[in-house]
Order: C-alpha cells, then structure tokens, then sequence
C-alpha cells in the first residue's frame, strides 16, 4: 500500500515557524522530493525540492532562507521546516514524490498565517 501522511500544518501568526512532516510508505524511498503549495485562485507553486540523497536542493525565491527542506530517508520523511512566516505564505500545502514510472502525492496539509 502507497501512503504519504502529511502532519504538521496549522495556524500561525506572522513571523512564527512550523514545521510539516511527509510520512511515505509501500515504496522506494530514494528518489526525489518535493512540496508544493497553493492558496485560493493562485497556480500551484513549487516550494522546494531535494534529490534522493539530499545533496542537491533548491527553493523559490518567495521562500529562500526561511524555509528548509530536509529528508531522513531511514525514517522515509520529507520534512519542510518553515520559519518567519508571512501571510503570503498561506495556503495547502502537498508533498510529492515518486518511483521510476510512479509519482505520489500527499493529502495537503493547510498552513495558515494570521495576526
């Protein structure tokens, strides 16, 4: 059975941190990650991405130096810790990743930002 579990989304004031976990199970864990965010009546956005080792990373430019993807693959989590976040970064946020041939895709977590 595929699952990729995501927890750790919420509601957060301006400027606080939090941090969303991607739970995989049923398959290979070595291969890309990502997350994902989109927010009402915007395109989807690529947030962060890290190759299957974890040595290659980049970010968008909306989210560089405050966000950090990471990823333990012993546990096989994704991790994006988000620090001194803005409204702007509200929205649903979903990791992605996959196998050869195969892509997976998490439930979405919302992240809320609010004074």
């Amino acid at each position: 059975q595929v699952q990729l579990v995501e927890s750790g989304g919420g509601l957060v004031r301006p400027g606080g941190s939090l941090r969303l976990s991607c739970a995989a199970s049923g398959f290979n864990f070595r291969y890309y990650g990502k997350w994902y965010r989109q927010a009402p009546g915007k395109d989807r956005e690529l947030v962060a991405r890290i190759n299957g080792y974890g040595d290659k990373i980049e970010y968008a430019d909306s989210v560089k130096g405050r966000f950090t993807i990471s990823r333990d693959n012993g546990k096989m989590t994704l991790y994006l810790q988000m620090d001194s976040l803005k409204f702007e970064d509200t929205a649903v946020y979903y990791c992605n990743t996959g196998e050869r041939g195969r892509e997976f895709w998490g439930q979405g977590t919302q992240v809320t930002v609010s004074s």
